[in-house]
């Protein structure tokens, strides 16, 4: 069986399991904001990694994501090319000189006044798992101009760390980035009192311009995604990079070379789990 055939049956294997699906209507755009992440991921090093998130806020819900993973799907829906070879099997690929955005963070969050929840990839498959709207947020008498835009200060302890925020009470969305969400007014700036991560809005498009724009998110990050749990999702993807190598054997991969620069990255990302710095320190 050659390697097409095998992509085409797994595809059909993963697909055809026991699924959670979720359907989010793609709603009128009411807002669309844009939040520069600086991050230190790393314990060793005082460096700040930086990195865009999109924030686009619809009727009903939010829709959090990665602004170079976006890209990416842009860049894939309007490159893809598909070619029918003579044996009946297909093959995918992109028009030449196709080159797509890569990034580290592919997942999709997905906030309503109800819950918030998590969508993420290993390998083909999607999973997701839901988890409550923050609701013990400490509400402060205290006021910041921030890019212009009038703020109140809340406080609150998430996942391990305390953060303290800033949200525009005068821009009414109960929103913001990740899982931050259930304050009275857009989250402008939030940070951890490290000071290792923070969330600061840089952009925003003018209600003008949104006019008769819908939500514009490929259902694929959050449709047909299989219903599990933080910890799990977690400890498959732990599994997937470990295994990359048995994986990629599977596909008909069986250049020893290639073997050995996996082991040497899954030698180098196990010394480098020591020094993480998560960004949810507890479940």
């Amino acid at each position: 069986m050659d390697c097409h055939k095998k992509l085409l049956q797994l595809f059909i294997l993963l697909y055809s399991v026991l699924s959670y699906s979720q359907s989010y209507k793609q709603d009128t755009l009411r807002g669309e904001f844009t939040y520069m992440l600086r991050a230190k991921f790393d314990t060793r090093t005082d460096n700040k990694y930086e990195d865009q998130f999109l924030l686009q806020i619809g009727d009903n819900c939010a829709f959090f994501a990665n602004a170079v993973s976006l890209k990416g799907d842009s860049v894939m829906a309007n490159s893809g090319t598909t070619t029918n070879n003579p044996d009946g099997s297909i093959t995918l690929g992109w028009k030449k000189g196709t080159v797509i955005p890569k990034t580290d963070f592919n997942f999709t969050i997905i906030q309503t006044h109800e819950n918030i929840q998590y969508f993420d990839s290993v390998f083909m498959s999607l999973f997701t798992y839901k988890e409550p709207v923050i609701k013990n947020w400490k509400l402060i008498n205290e006021t910041k101009v921030i890019n212009t835009i009038n703020c109140k200060k809340a406080e609150v302890t998430f996942k391990g760390r305390n953060w303290i925020a800033w949200y525009a009470p005068e821009i009414p969305f109960p929103y913001g980035p990740m899982k931050f969400s259930g304050l009275p007014g857009l989250i402008i700036k939030i940070t951890d009192e490290k000071g290792d991560y923070d969330f600061e809005l840089v952009k925003s498009i003018s209600n003008s311009q949104l006019k008769n724009k819908r939500i514009n998110m490929k259902k694929s990050r959050y449709t047909g995604a299989a219903e599990t749990t933080q910890a799990k999702l977690k400890q498959a993807q732990s599994n997937a990079e470990t295994n990359a190598a048995g994986v990629l054997a599977s596909y008909g991969t069986t250049i020893i070379k290639g073997q050995e620069i996996l082991k040497k990255r899954e030698k180098e990302r196990k010394e480098n789990k020591k020094y993480e710095n998560l960004l949810e320190l507890t479940p």
